[in-house]
Formats: C-alpha cells, sequence, structure tokens
C-alpha cells in the first residue's frame, strides 16, 4: 500500500489545476477605480464595455483582432489579449465577460477561482452542469457577482413584481412566455456546413472555438449566429427566455424547485437548435404556492388564441385567480391588468422599489462593499439551470421530473447527457474544493513511489495560435493571421 503523508497531500491539493484563490483583494482608496478587465469586445460586450468605462479599463480580449483594434483605440492604455486565460494571468481587480455562451463558464470559473468579481453576460452559462460548478465556486470566493439581465429591474419588471406581491391576481397558476426568436435574428434547424472557406485574416478561429470541438471556420458559425449552434450557444432560450422569464422566477420563487419539464418542436437536428419550439415547466404545489405551470413559446410556436390576444410578444402573461397581467419586455409600459375595467376601479399597489442605479452601476459599487446586485450568481445559476432544462428535454426528445438537489432526471436518465459537455484539452472549467481533494488524493495514491515525473508536453492550444509573447500588446500592433 502506498502512503500519503499529510504534507504531500497538502502540497498535491495546492498545485491541483486552478485551485480556489484567497488572494489577496486590493484594498482601494476612496476615489480610486478598479482595474477591470473586459473579455468579448463586440455587441454585447460593447455595450458592456461603455458600461464600466468609468473604472480603469486594464485589458481587452477577442479571438477577433480587428474588433479588439476598435475596442483599443478608445482604451489606449488597455493591454490586448486574443486568449482570455493569459488576460487572467494579469493584476485585474474585476472581470466582465461578453463572450459566446460557450466560454462563458471557463472564463467565469477561473476568474472565480482567481477571487476576482465577475459580471457575466447571460445565460450564465452554456450547460446545466456548468450553472452548478459557477454557483458553488461563487459561493466559495464572497465576491461580487451579476448576470447580465439588464432589463432584471427595469421599471416595468420592478411594478409588475409589487403587483403580484401585493396578490391583486390572487394564486397564479399559469404563466406564458413568448419571443419570435430566432426568427430573422438567427437561423436554426441546419445542419453543419460543409464548405471551407478561408478563415478572415483578423479572426483567431482556434481561440474563438476554446473549449468546443475542433472544426473548420465557416462564417455560418461566428460571429452572433452562433446562437443557433449547440457547440458554441443556447438556441432562443439562451437568448430570451433567460430575459422573458426572469420575472416569473424572480417574483413568484421558482428557482431551485423541483419541476417537470417537457418541449416538443422541430426539427430535431443533433447540431443546431430548432426553428420552434413549446416547452412546459410544471412545478408541484408548494407550501401556500398552488401548483403553476409555466409556458414558453419560441420561433413560429404560438398559444391558444385567447391566451395570444393578451399575450405581447416578447412578453409574459400572469394568470391568476382573480386576474391576469401582461408585461412587455425591455419597455417602459406599465404592465397591462385584465379585466381592464376591475381594475380599473381599484387603487394601485403602492410603489416601494428603489429605482435600481443601473446593473452596471450596481455590481460596481458591490465591488466596493457599497449594497449588493440584484442578480448575483446565487440567483442567476439556478435560473439559467432552469431555462436551460427546456434544451435538454428537446434534444433528448423526453419529458423529465428534474430533481434539482440530486441532479436528476426522474423517468428519463438518457437525458442526462445534455446537462454536461466535454472540453478540448487547455480550456476545462476551474475544479470545485471537492473536485481538487478526489483528485489531489487520487493522483497520490496511485502514484508510484521514487519515479521522476516525465515533463509535461508544451500544451497543444500554444502551438496551434501563437507565441506567448505575441499574446499582449498594445492598441495598433496586435498580430494578425
Amino acid at each position: 500500500m502506498i502512503r500519503c503523508s499529510r504534507r504531500r497531500f497538502l502540497g498535491a491539493l495546492a498545485a491541483a489545476p486552478f485551485a480556489i484563490s484567497d488572494a489577496s483583494r486590493r484594498i482601494l482608496g476612496a476615489n480610486e477605480r478598479l482595474r477591470i478587465g473586459v473579455v468579448g469586445v463586440a455587441g454585447r460586450g460593447a455595450n458592456n464595455l461603455d458600461g464600466v468605462k468609468g473604472e480603469q479599463i486594464a485589458a481587452l480580449c477577442d479571438a477577433d483582432a480587428g474588433r479588439l483594434r476598435g475596442a483599443a483605440a478608445r482604451h489606449a492604455d488597455a493591454a490586448t489579449f486574443l486568449d482570455w486565460r493569459e488576460l487572467l494571468e494579469q493584476r485585474l481587480d474585476a472581470i466582465v465577460v461578453s463572450t459566446p455562451d460557450h466560454h462563458h463558464a471557463p472564463v467565469t470559473t477561473r476568474a472565480l477561482a482567481r477571487g476576482l468579481p465577475v459580471y457575466c453576460e447571460k445565460p450564465l452559462t452554456h450547460t446545466v452542469a456548468e450553472a452548478r460548478r459557477v454557483r458553488e465556486l461563487a459561493a466559495r470566493a464572497k465576491v461580487a457577482t451579476q448576470m447580465g439581465t439588464q432589463f432584471h429591474e427595469s421599471p416595468a419588471y420592478l411594478r409588475a413584481k409589487e403587483i403580484l406581491e401585493a396578490d391583486w391576481l390572487g394564486p397564479v397558476r399559469e404563466v406564458h412566455v413568448i419571443t419570435d426568436r430566432p426568427g430573422g435574428w438567427w437561423k436554426q434547424g441546419m445542419t453543419l456546413p460543409t464548405e471551407r472557406p478561408e478563415v478572415p485574416r483578423d479572426l483567431w478561429w482556434d481561440l474563438w472555438l476554446g473549449a468546443a470541438p475542433e472544426r473548420a471556420y465557416h462564417p455560418s458559425l461566428a460571429h452572433f449566429v452562433w446562437r443557433g449552434w449547440w457547440d458554441y450557444g443556447c438556441g432562443a432560450v439562451g437568448d430570451m427566455a433567460i430575459h422573458l422569464m426572469d420575472l416569473a422566477v424572480w417574483a413568484l420563487e421558482l428557482g431551485d424547485r423541483p419541476v417537470r419539464v417537457e418541449s416538443r418542436g422541430g426539427p430535431l437536428l443533433p447540431a443546431a437548435g430548432p426553428q420552434h419550439m413549446h416547452t412546459t415547466f410544471a412545478f408541484p404545489a408548494r407550501g401556500k404556492r398552488l401548483a403553476l405551470t409555466v409556458h414558453w413559446y419560441e420561433g413560429t410556436e404560438k398559444p391558444a388564441p385567447e391566451i395570444a390576444k393578451e399575450l405581447p410578444m416578447n412578453g409574459c402573461l400572469f394568470i391568476g385567480s382573480e386576474g391576469r397581467m401582461a408585461v412587455k419586455h425591455a419597455s417602459s409600459e406599465a404592465p397591462v391588468l385584465y379585466p381592464e375595467a376591475k381594475f380599473a376601479e381599484r387603487d394601485r399597489p403602492e410603489v416601494t422599489h428603489v429605482p435600481s442605479p443601473g446593473h452596471h452601476r450596481q455590481w460596481l459599487d458591490a465591488i466596493r462593499g457599497k449594497g449588493g446586485t440584484s442578480s448575483p450568481f446565487s440567483y442567476a445559476a439556478p435560473f439559467t439551470e432552469l431555462v436551460l432544462l427546456a434544451n435538454v428535454s428537446f434534444r433528448s426528445g423526453k419529458a423529465f421530473d428534474w430533481d434539482p438537489e440530486s441532479m436528476t432526471t426522474g423517468g428519463a436518465p438518457e437525458a442526462a447527457r445534455f446537462l454536461s459537455k466535454s472540453y478540448r484539452e487547455g480550456w476545462e472549467l476551474a475544479q470545485s474544493t471537492r473536485e481538487r481533494t478526489q483528485a489531489a488524493g487520487s493522483a497520490l495514491m496511485t502514484r508510484e513511489p521514487r519515479r521522476r515525473r516525465k515533463p509535461s508536453p508544451r500544451p497543444a492550444w500554444r502551438a496551434r495560435t501563437r507565441s506567448s509573447s505575441a499574446a499582449s500588446s498594445r492598441a495598433g500592433t496586435l498580430p494578425s493571421r
């Protein structure tokens, strides 16, 4: 039997990859700016960069050198990186993540492992298992976190939440949520392209792929339209359910609850999301709350006519025993109550909410110890798990009973394979404390004594991309392919 001393075990534990770090956090002066690293600088990345521009933008990263040059021109003092792994090696106070979905969890978990506050775009993760990992690491790191659902505290959502809390609708038994995505926004229901066009000069394709399987470049896979492919995006669910179901999950406390999930739609293809899908989330009764069903419609799916006439496109409709409430997404319009005549005669519930200072401002203040965030990962991770179950049901072709405690798909064990995914070497998630402990113990107990370890081979990703010296540069001198 191989014996393992406490010193050897702790030494191996400390050397485990991406270990949780209790690195000392910089104490900021009263007027000192945060050193922020931004991963992904176009699209939502550009909006998020604008949201934190009052701080010191210390580092920028994007696998598209052209987009990176554009952002660097506006932040000339920022170091620039094509590979986010090298950005994370810099001295930073916080990280903003605005990449395609498949990068969210690898960047976020490694940032949390370094003890960094994280602002991550929605959806928080690409898979259900990743959401659970992010949640565990965030709880361990005890830093300010925020998922980028910028409409979470919009005036309409805050007012609707007050109406629900005042019980104006009575017990809510149904919620209907609809989006027109993917529609004309991006394509779904496709097979993988077979053509192999030349990779654009500024796009570092291998770095863009990251954890995803190696695959030849094609423009139908990359910028913006990646949302429709399972290897990179989460379809309309990840893009819009994370906005549109937010009010129901928040106000009715639907996170971390057992639920039966069933998705129907089409076409069912291995590589791409559906053109249309209808998902039901059936929640059993809990405490004072009655059983509740949330309906999700995407693409060309539509509810029954009596529901459709009151359900705003890209919005939601709450149905209670005493009335109904329609709420538009990204709108300043007040919620509409039905029957209108009945509610017109009643005084509205008192306004009790405090207007949000803004999603980014809230996170920046929380980093400085001034209040909390409205969509911390403790809320965002269970919410993300829930909405991604719609894709799990669709891809497996099975309805199942989700148990969040055991993370099992009751009645359809075959659906469990869609809860997680594999990662290319070098792009894995940071480990949780338990996994680190198990890995370190296993490595030591199986190691042969007094045998010299072979040097590790050069990481394949480095050989495929660029030398380390080319990883960072100032604006205007970024390498091109």
